[in-house]
């Protein structure tokens, strides 16, 4: 047997990070350069993709080089920065990084707009993560105050922005990349799409409303847009194809809607997912709920923003009880919606008939969930001399199940 001593273990600075092209998996390494597969099996680096994982070398007791899946991390920290005229990361002294903690724990707090309910730590986890151009995910329910978040972000920071709503497109490589066109005078031609054009914007705010309802396509195209490592575009799949860098200082937010009755939703892809950081938006409950309608609707009496906000949180609570009631629930939006209709004169049965009760099922008739949401409403609704225009029922003429508690 040889003397030769052998070096188990990982291969310090040989790990790469697996890109999809086409029906092939490719290998990049730490400067964004694709090296072929060195030698690694398809379904290894098929697994990786997958996983939203790294592959590393490893030196096996037989002291032979193989390669195995690690955590993405690995990888990211080996990434060379991009040159900053590409669209890279920026790099401050020590005197700008004091004047980015200042704006970030004291000078952002004061442009949080007042009808935007986020905790403090919240926001200023979103500024900071703007600032250092973060991919940020905000997710949580429908009308919780996504999209009303990134619109106070953009307006905080001063910055160009775009919408993109990728849960509407039925053709992600004509809204993402662009398309061809033909013209009498001109001939066929290539028209680079509005997103192209944001990304050449520096410092652009990038919104890409319902990323959880986009066409798995959509999701390939922005792979290597979002990853911090290579932040750019190809126009075509073929190897060569000409690139669009992402200019610098452009943040990307998603918004993506979580819950069961969100039955459109797909189950996002792990490596897309770990191109972002991720923001929590919550509903809000009853006393928040009030705070925002008195703000937006000081005219509207009192009793009536009450009466929405515990219509609304008691939606929410039966809909996220396991022994619930209800599969849906009246959101922020909902509720904004129905106190605006109020103060434009419609009577509370009427702004709750056009705002909320479509969101609830007719099935089951006397027993289906817009019944119970009716019955609801119903509970609230007064005369003109402000008196209850429902008595309470007399338990010993209904069947209390039949009637929401309170």
């Amino acid at each position: 047997m040889s003397n030769k001593e052998i070096t188990i273990g990982l291969v310090p600075n040989e790990v790469y990070k697996v890109e999809a092209f086409g029906n092939s998996f490719k290998l990049i390494d730490s400067s964004g350069t694709k090296v072929g597969t060195m030698g690694i099996t398809t379904g290894t680096r098929k697994k990786a993709y997958q996983n939203g994982e790294a592959v590393q070398a490893y030196i096996n007791k037989n002291g032979k080089k193989t390669y195995r899946r690690v955590d993405m991390n690995v990888y990211n920290s080996l990434v060379i920065p991009m040159n900053t005229q590409e669209g890279g990361v920026q790099f401050e002294d020590k005197g700008d990084h004091t004047a980015i903690k200042d704006f970030i724990h004291k000078g952002s707090v004061s442009l949080k707009p007042t009808e935007l309910v986020m905790e403090e730590l919240k926001w200023k986890y979103l500024i900071r993560s703007a600032v250092r151009a973060k991919n940020i995910m905000m997710t949580g329910p429908s009308g919780c105050g996504k999209t009303m978040a990134s619109k106070a972000l953009v307006k905080a920071l001063d910055r160009p922005d775009f919408y993109f709503n990728l849960g509407a497109t039925q053709d992600p490589r004509a809204t993402l990349i662009g398309n061809t066109h033909f013209d009498k005078q001109k001939g066929t031609f290539f028209m680079e799409s509005a997103f192209v054009t944001a990304l050449k914007t520096p410092n652009a705010v990038i919104l890409l409303d319902e990323l959880s309802r986009a066409h798995p396509d959509a999701w390939n195209i922005l792979m290597t847009v979002l990853d911090q490592g290579q932040r750019y575009l190809r126009l075509d799949e073929a190897e060569g194809s000409p690139i669009v860098n992402v200019a610098e200082g452009v943040t990307f937010i998603a918004t993506a809607n979580i819950g069961n009755e969100y039955t459109s939703t797909r189950v996002m892809d792990r490596a897309i997912l770990d191109r972002f950081v991720t923001i929590e938006m919550n509903v809000l409950d009853d006393v928040q709920e009030l705070g925002l309608l008195k703000f937006m609707f000081p005219e509207v009496k009192e009793y009536d923003l009450k009466a929405i906000a515990e219509i609304s949180h008691h939606t929410r609570t039966q809909s996220m009880s396991e022994n619930g009631k209800l599969t849906s629930m009246v959101s922020t939006r909902a509720s904004v919606e129905m106190a605006g209709l109020i103060y434009d004169g419609f009577e509370l049965n009427e702004a709750a008939e056009i705002s909320i009760y479509p969101f609830f099922s007719q099935d089951g008739g006397v027993d289906s969930e817009r019944t119970y949401v009716k019955q609801l409403v119903q509970k609230y609704q007064q005369d003109e001399n402000g008196e209850p225009l429902f008595k309470e029922v007399d338990d010993t003429q209904s069947n209390e199940d039949d009637i929401p508690q309170f």
